[in-house]
């Protein structure tokens, strides 16, 4: 099957375990499908879904897929509601860069991720030397894919490719999926039970699809295996490099870096419409600390929040990054956490304030005050979702107002 370049995008958009904490300062034992997720995420009853299986099956072993493969892959497994509902909501195109980069890159990760680079260092800087990307962007890949290996999901594979293979928005990418994990099986690469992950069906401490494993995939510590799944993350490393140097990263290059635009600014902005540094240099637009912008051939402007608000330069590598998620605010928070695990400091630029006249701190206050008055608007990170969203419904219904889910500065101010 022939893919498309969006299709091919290795990773997972919208994975959803990025921005939680880690249980424990162990990367934990790779999880067998869990018992405990939610129903959606629990095989469900589906004649459609069944007979669709069926028909694949015969189509799987047209490729040199044995009958004991499917037998040992699809036992237990079936149709996952859950994991459509997923993929309609992708949080990296459906959010803010700053609420992008408050979930996956907040202080508390870029901490805990320098403490897990640190410990790596010497198995990526091996990587870095044998594929040319630098190790703090495979470590952020790592970070962001999976919370530095301590969050890499417990959704089976099989179910989830299946069944977006059934739902067939992407059909012919996800079945193309579906057959390369069966082949994973097959080859005795990793069990049926080791394949859980995303619900888009991507694995491991960086979250390979299925697809890109088999493209991509390397035995770098040389024990026999091409091992993502394992505690010792280097095999997920080299594979994710030899993905990103095959995409055509150049060496010794950057992503980008944060810059700051002139009052008034109406040159180019747009990942599509690059210029020569000089043209940049010319409008006025400098460093985020205000020096002269460096010159690595030919780059674009992107100011996604606005150009009063944090903007950055992006040159070749940044598209490389896309390569791996073909989403900008992904590939500017996989630049910025791999800036911090090497050292560099939060952004320079403001965000501002929101559409409700709150800033980030502001509605991270706003979030712990409801939690300590009893109602739970989850982590505060200044990210408002549902959860957020319910616990100022039940807060308002309590207290006899207006019931609409709506933060406000007077809310901030009603919870001291």
């Amino acid at each position: 099957m022939r893919l498309t370049r969006r299709e091919f995008a290795l990773g997972v958009a919208g994975f959803g375990l990025a921005g939680c904490l880690p249980g424990g300062g162990a990367i934990p034992q790779v999880a067998r499908p869990d018992p405990e997720l939610e129903p959606g995420l629990r095989p469900q009853p589906n004649p459609a879904y069944d007979q669709w299986v069926a028909a694949f099956k015969t189509r799987a072993m047209s490729q040199g897929i044995t009958q004991g493969t499917l037998d040992r892959a699809f036992r237990g497994q079936g149709f996952l509601p859950g994991v459509i509902e997923r993929d309609r909501n992708q949080t990296e195109f459906n959010r803010t860069l700053e609420d992008y980069i408050a979930i996956v890159a907040p202080e508390e990760k870029v901490a805990f991720g320098r403490t897990a680079y640190a410990r790596q260092r010497s198995a990526l800087a091996r990587v870095e030397a044998q594929y040319g990307v630098p190790a703090e962007i495979m470590a952020s890949f790592w970070g962001v894919e999976s919370y530095f290996g301590t969050k890499r999901g417990k959704i089976p594979v099989i179910s989830a490719t299946s069944t977006l293979a059934w739902e067939g928005r992407r059909g012919r990418f996800f079945e193309s999926n579906l057959v390369d994990a069966l082949r994973i099986v097959q080859t005795g690469d990793a069990r049926p039970d080791q394949l859980v992950g995303s619900w888009a069906g991507a694995m491991g401490h960086t979250q390979l699809i299925p697809n890109a494993y088999q493209e991509n995939a390397v035995d770098f510590d040389g024990d026999g295996k091409r091992d993502i799944w394992s505690e010792n993350p280097i095999d997920a490393f080299a594979t994710t490099a030899r993905f990103v140097s095959r995409a055509g990263w150049k060496r010794g290059a950057p992503w980008g870096l944060e810059v700051r635009l002139p009052q008034g600014y109406s040159g180019p902005t747009g990942r599509k419409n690059r210029a020569a540094v000089s043209r940049f240099r010319d409008l006025g637009v400098r460093t985020a600390q205000g020096g002269s912008l460096p010159d690595h051939g030919s780059a674009a402007v992107l100011a996604p929040m606005g150009v009063g608000k944090p903007a950055f330069l992006v040159f070749h590598n940044f598209n490389m990054i896309m390569r791996y998620n073909p989403s900008e605010n992904y590939a500017l928070a996989v630049g910025y956490l791999a800036d911090r695990l090497a050292g560099a400091g939060p952004l320079v630029g403001d965000f501002g304030r929101d559409k409700y006249g709150l800033s980030q701190e502001e509605r991270k206050a706003l979030q712990r005050g409801l939690t300590r008055a009893g109602f739970d608007a989850g982590t505060p990170d200044g990210v408002f979702g549902k959860k957020t969203e319910a616990a100022i419904r039940a807060y308002q219904a309590a207290k006899g107002l207006a019931v609409s889910g709506e933060p406000s500065r007077a809310l901030l101010d009603a919870l001291g």
